[in-house]
C-alpha cells in the first residue's frame, strides 16, 4: 500500500510532532500544492496555523468539529 503523500494522520501525537511530520510532508509537496492533516492534540489548533504564517504556508482550511481537527495547508 502506497503512502498518500497529501495527506497526514497525526492523530494521537503531541505537540511539536504534527507540526514537524506536516513540514516534513510538506517538502516533499511541489509549490502550491495541498497537504491535508488531521491532529487530536488540542496545542495544533495553535501550532498549525503559526507553523504556517512562519514558514509562509497558506491555511486554506482549519476544520474544528469534534475530538479530530482537520488542517488544509497550501505549500508556500
Amino acid at each position: 500500500m502506497t503512502e498518500d503523500k497529501s495527506h497526514l494522520d497525526a492523530t494521537g501525537l503531541l505537540c511539536p510532532l504534527p507540526v514537524l511530520k506536516a513540514r516534513k510532508r510538506l517538502q516533499a509537496l511541489a509549490s502550491g500544492e495541498t497537504l491535508t492533516v488531521t491532529a487530536d492534540d488540542p496545542a495544533a489548533v495553535i501550532d498549525v496555523p503559526h507553523f504556517c504564517a512562519e514558514a509562509g504556508h497558506v491555511l486554506v482550511s482549519l476544520n474544528d468539529d469534534g475530538p479530530v481537527q482537520t488542517y488544509v495547508i497550501r505549500k508556500a
